[in-house]
């Protein structure tokens, strides 16, 4: 595929939704370089390069998930795994958690529950209490609990939940691959119950799963095709779990990762790009890269639900290589 002709993004400040594969497809077999020239130019145009957030997050409810997602070892038809099922966490814990990863520099706190939908009952009420007071906090509050209708949306919405995580994890076409519990529209309905009711879209996918680079270009069209775009938009290198359809898949190549990374930066100028799960598997300079290519958060702690994230001195580090680092991408 020919590569686009040369040209300065900071000039084109145009935010736009019609998008093709092609184009985008095009994009990310840019040169290295020069995609992550384009990438920074547009980044810069539009984001302090320097903030980079930091956000933690939690899973309130583990296990026993209905869905047969192939990556997650949440899923109760991975029973190789071996993951216990666990009851929801009280809201009184969640915020000393919450109070935690504020002390150590959080200011978006995420909540995750292994639900296949949100329910009307003591659960959800329990949630809307945690969502109520981590915004008490100060601290910025988003959930993924699944399938969700608008009612519910409207109450999260009511307890100040700022954004709502529901990732498409790949393209259209290949979604078949990954999930059979689950149609593609019904996560687009979710995430149209979502923006209706006001909720920020927290919306982004996986790879490393096995699909192509147009999938890729796929998935990255959906997401650019809203208007506005996701609010935040999360990168995930896939973390191969054993006893998972896809324990055997063979590591991202980091610099596929940077592709993406600059690619959603390119197509989604305004969103901001979250550098997700992975990270174990980066070097700190691919890391960077990826910082320079567009990311500017990252998830912080040791754990993102129930897969490994680096440790806390490890991310430590990493700042003190950036230098100072403002609190937050917003």
């Amino acid at each position: 595929m020919n590569s686009l002709p040369a040209q300065n993004p900071a000039v084109d400040q145009t935010i736009r939704h019609d998008w093709t594969v092609d184009e985008i497809e095009a994009i990310y077999r840019l040169p290295l370089l020069e995609l992550m020239g384009r990438a920074s130019a547009v980044h810069r145009t539009h984001h302090d390069p320097n903030a980079v957030q930091k956000a933690s997050l939690l899973s309130i409810k583990t296990g026993g998930c209905p869905e047969d997602c192939a990556y997650c070892p949440q899923s109760a038809h991975h029973r190789e795994v071996n993951l216990g099922k666990e009851q929801l966490m009280d809201p009184g814990m969640v915020l000393k958690m919450a109070a935690r990863a504020k002390a150590a520099g959080a200011d978006r706190f995420c909540m995750g529950a292994a639900w296949r939908r949100v329910r009307d009952g003591a659960a959800f009420d329990a949630v809307i209490e945690m969502v109520r007071g981590v915004r008490s906090l100060g601290m910025e509050a988003c959930v993924t609990l699944g399938m969700l209708e608008t009612r519910h949306a409207e109450r999260l919405a009511g307890a100040g939940l700022t954004a709502y995580n529901h990732n498409l994890d790949t393209s259209p076409e290949y979604y078949s691959q990954i999930i059979s519990t689950r149609t593609y529209q019904d996560r687009l309905d979710t995430l149209a119950a979502v923006r209706g009711a006001g909720i920020d879209l927290c919306c982004g996918g996986i790879i490393g799963m096995g699909e192509s680079i147009r999938d890729r270009a796929s998935m990255l069209q959906v997401l650019a095709g809203f208007a506005p775009h996701p609010e935040s938009v999360p990168i995930n290198a896939l973390v191969p779990v054993a006893g998972t359809p896809l324990a055997e898949r063979p590591p991202v190549d980091s610099l596929e990762l940077v592709r993406m990374v600059a690619t959603a930066r390119i197509t989604m100028p305004k969103s901001t790009v979250r550098l997700s799960a992975g990270r174990t598997d980066l070097t700190r300079e691919a890391q960077i890269m990826c910082l320079m290519a567009g990311a500017n958060s990252v998830f912080y702690g040791e754990k993102l639900l129930t897969t490994p994230n680096p440790q806390e001195d490890s991310d430590t580090a990493l700042f003190a290589a950036l230098g100072p680092v403002p609190a937050s991408a917003a």
